[in-house]
C-alpha cells in the first residue's frame, strides 16, 4: 500500500510547457445574501445578558427563509463545485487550469449554468417587493424598511462572469528591462510555473486517491454475513474521474496515463450490481484498484 508521505523533490527551472494543452479561467459568481447586521438588536442581546461590549452580533436574514434567494444561494454553491470538479488548481487568486481537451464540454456546462441562473435571480427579483411585505410579519420589530435595496439595485448585486485566459508560457517574457532583471524575473517565474504545474497535476491525483480509496473500502468483503452497502455512484465516481485523467493529464504524464488505461480496462461493463452479486469480480476489481493505488506517486494526500 502506498506510504503517501510527502517528497521533497529538487524544483526543476525548466518545466515542460503546458501553454498549448491547457489555458486558464477564472468564474465569478456574485449574489445577494440578504442578511444585515443589527447594531440595536446587538446592543440589546449584550446588555440583557450581562456581556462585555461587541462579544455578540445579532444577523438579520433579511427576508427570513426566501426559497426564492435560497434557491440562487444553493445553486451558485453547486455551480462552484462543477467549476472546480472541472478544471485544477492554479493560483490563489481565483484563475483555475482548464485543459484544452476539457474546454467545449465545460464552456457549454458553464453557459447552461449561467442561462439559468439568469433565470432564477429574475424570478426572485419579480418576486422580491412581496417578499418584503411577508418579511415584516417574520421579523417583527426587527423589520426596518430602510434596510432594504431597491428592485434595481438588487438587480446589480447579482452577476455572473467567466473569463478565458491564455497561459503564459514559461518562457513568454517581452519586459522593457535590463537583461540582469529580467533574467531574475523569468527564473522566478519558471519555479512558479513549475509548482502551479505540479500543484495542478498532484490535484488530479489526489482526487483519484480519494474515489479509489472508496471503492477499496466498500468492496473489501468476501461473505454475505460481511457485507458492505454502497451506492451505484461508486462505479460512476471512479469511471468519471477515469475519464476526467484523459482530459486532465496536461504534462503527459505517464504514469497518470498507464493509471488511466489500467482502470478503464477493469472497469470496462462493470457494475455496482455486478459488484453486489458476483464475489470473484468484486475481488478482481478491488484487486486492481489496489494496485493503481500502490503505484500513486508518493504525495501528501
Amino acid at each position: 500500500m502506498n506510504t503517501l508521505e510527502t517528497v521533497s523533490a529538487p524544483l526543476t527551472i525548466e518545466p515542460i510547457s503546458i501553454a498549448s494543452s491547457a489555458m486558464l479561467c477564472e468564474l465569478s459568481i456574485s449574489v445577494w445574501t440578504g442578511r444585515k447586521l443589527d447594531k440595536k438588536a446587538s446592543a440589546e442581546v449584550t446588555a440583557d445578558n450581562g456581556a462585555a461590549r461587541g462579544v455578540a452580533n445579532v444577523h438579520k436574514k433579511l427576508l427570513g427563509n426566501c426559497q426564492e434567494l435560497q434557491a440562487i444561494q444553493k445553486y451558485c454553491a453547486n455551480a462552484r463545485n462543477l467549476h472546480y470538479g472541472m478544471t485544477m488548481p492554479w493560483s490563489d487568486v481565483g484563475m483555475r487550469l482548464l485543459p484544452t481537451a476539457q474546454y467545449f464540454k465545460y464552456h457549454k456546462a458553464m453557459t447552461d449554468i449561467e442561462n439559468e441562473f439568469s433565470r432564477l435571480y429574475e424570478v426572485f427579483c419579480n418576486a422580491y417587493d412581496w417578499e418584503i411585505t411577508q418579511a415584516q410579519a417574520k421579523l417583527g420589530q426587527l423589520f426596518n424598511q430602510a434596510e432594504y435595496p431597491t428592485v434595481d439595485s438588487i438587480r446589480r448585486k447579482f452577476g455572473f462572469r467567466l473569463t478565458y485566459i491564455p497561459l503564459p508560457d514559461a518562457g513568454d517574457f517581452r519586459l522593457d528591462i535590463q537583461n540582469e532583471a529580467l533574467a531574475d524575473v523569468e527564473t522566478q517565474y519558471k519555479s512558479y510555473y513549475a509548482t502551479q504545474v505540479q500543484n495542478a497535476m498532484h490535484d488530479v491525483w489526489q482526487r483519484l486517491f480519494k474515489v479509489l480509496k472508496n471503492m477499496s473500502d466498500r468492496l473489501d468483503y468476501a461473505s454475505k454475513e460481511d457485507k458492505k452497502i454502497f451506492k451505484d455512484s461508486l462505479v460512476g465516481n471512479v469511471i468519471a474521474m477515469v475519464e476526467l485523467l484523459s482530459v486532465c493529464n496536461v504534462s503527459g504524464d505517464t504514469q497518470m496515463e498507464t493509471a488511466r488505461i489500467k482502470l478503464e480496462e477493469a472497469l470496462r461493463g462493470v457494475t455496482a450490481d455486478g459488484l453486489r452479486e458476483d464475489a470473484y469480480l468484486r475481488s478482481e476489481t478491488k484487486r486492481t484498484v489496489d494496485e493503481v493505488i500502490s503505484s500513486l506517486p508518493s504525495l501528501d494526500f
